[in-house]
């Protein structure tokens, strides 16, 4: 299987285009707030910079439905793709975790720049204001993410994760209308809607390993596009570059996509180093595969790779397909067991 990682493009230093350089996003309160935050941080760079955001309605954001109908995560990216392609916009900027991590982008675009990673953790939003340990029996807990569905169910089996669309917003008024008891949400994304006081609980990532990708703000741009590449690449932070292209490196090798229960996260070490630990569920979380692996900072494709090729071996694609050919060996992480 072939690999390219999602590296920021090379390109020279930027240079001002003349024309207004236009921002592409989808169209959510929480979108425009990460856009706003991305023109505000290139102003602050290029302040003589003329910066439009362009609104742009994905259909992800328009089918209330089962993703896996509209072809995954793809629903939430295609349409800026194509803008871009189209030379409507110059810029999109993409929540990572939103971003298919098994295939490449379309021809012609690149990851331009990483923003400095924000917080990877999962929130609990609960109506009754208890932790998720003190929720009743049967509690209901909306989640759109099978890789959360899964780590409730390994944990907490009595709790009852159900599937949940729309956006942040639409979450939160499903929640104070009483249809969940509960909602799972990532913290850094309430944060970027101001909304971080509804956080009940936040989950350690022992015991809730995050998304890959979770926590981080993406930008592409047309690859042939040299001064717009060299302006997003002010924005790129390196250890967070790195830290990404370990994670998507681990889902690409493993094939998994938007319906696979996978979880990674990166994280710097002393001396140059950089860890990488990756997590493979079945969807009833009965099964937990893990692997931890270490390597230098400077090839983070190697250790994704290695992190990869360690859950193959216990047999993660298997589990992936959900046609496991032997028995699979459950473990807790952490060493920690359900409540």
């Amino acid at each position: 299987m072939e690999i390219k990682a999602d590296h920021p493009a090379p390109g020279p230093r930027s240079t001002v285009p003349s024309q207004v350089l236009r921002i592409g996003t989808r169209s959510s309160r929480m979108a425009l707030a990460q856009t706003a935050r991305v023109k505000a941080a290139l102003l602050e760079r290029l302040p003589d910079l003329d910066v439009e955001i362009v609104e742009i309605t994905t259909s992800g954001d328009r089918f209330m439905g089962k993703l896996s109908e509209l072809g995954g995560k793809g629903a939430f990216t295609k349409e800026l793709d194509r803008a871009m392609l189209l030379g409507e916009i110059d810029v999109a900027v993409h929540c990572l975790k939103d971003v298919p991590g098994d295939r490449s982008l379309p021809e012609g675009l690149t990851f331009a720049a990483y923003l400095q990673r924000d917080d990877i953790r999962d929130a609990l939003v609960s109506r009754s204001g208890q932790a998720l340990a003190e929720l009743p029996f049967a509690a209901t807990i909306g989640t759109s993410s099978v890789r959360r569905q899964a780590q409730i169910s390994a944990h907490f089996p009595d709790l009852n994760p159900i599937p949940i669309r729309g956006n942040a917003d639409t979450r939160l008024k499903k929640l104070d209308d009483g249809e969940y008891d509960a909602l799972m949400l990532a913290v850094s994304g309430l944060q970027r809607i101001n909304q971080e006081h509804r956080i009940t609980e936040t989950l350690p990532i022992d015991r809730f390993c995050p998304a890959v990708g979770a926590g981080v703000l993406g930008l592409t741009c047309r690859q042939d596009a040299k001064a717009i590449v060299s302006i997003a690449q002010l924005l790129n932070d390196e250890e967070t570059a790195r830290q990404v292209i370990a994670e998507r490196t681990m889902l690409r090798q493993l094939g998994g996509n938007c319906h696979s229960p996978i979880a990674a996260y990166a994280a710097a070490e002393p001396n140059g180093l950089l860890s990488l630990t990756a997590m493979v569920f079945s969807r009833d979380g009965a099964t937990i595969l893990e692997a931890f692996e270490v390597g230098d900072q400077l090839d983070p494709i190697a250790l994704g790779t290695n992190a990869a090729q360690a859950l193959i071996r216990q047999g993660a694609r298997e589990l992936i397909d959900g046609t496991p050919s032997r028995k699979l060996t459950h473990t807790t992480p952490g060493g920690l067991t359900p409540r």
